[in-house]
């Protein structure tokens, strides 16, 4: 098992890649939170050892407030971290889809 620190910057579409992305805008999600890098992860079945929610990414220091996510997990995967880092931000797009999915239905049965 690999073990290796996930930064919520690393996966932020917001960001360049000089603040730290580090997977394409394409495959990157919107303003991650900690709490959903946690829940994918663990349903990818890696185990999350550590986290720190005050912690802040070095290189988010020059950035206005807005972009700053405070945040940091340290994970053990089988796999490398690029890898690793887009199999979670495509989890966290799945886990949004199926939240929206269900508030969608919920708001219909109400109208009725």
């Amino acid at each position: 098992m690999r073990k290796f620190v996930i930064w919520p910057n690393e996966l932020d579409s917001r960001l360049s890649r000089r603040y730290g992305r580090a997977i394409s805008k394409g495959t990157s999600v919107n303003e991650p939170k900690l709490s959903e890098i946690v829940e994918a992860a663990e349903s990818l079945g890696m185990r999350v050892t550590d986290s720190d929610p005050a912690r802040l990414n070095p290189r988010l220091a020059g950035l206005e407030e807005g972009y700053r996510i405070r945040g940091m997990l340290r994970v053990e995967s089988g796999h490398p971290k690029t890898k690793t880092l887009r199999m979670i931000a495509q989890k966290i797009k799945e886990i949004r889809n199926t939240r929206t999915k269900a508030k969608r239905s919920k708001s219909k049965r109400k109208k009725r």
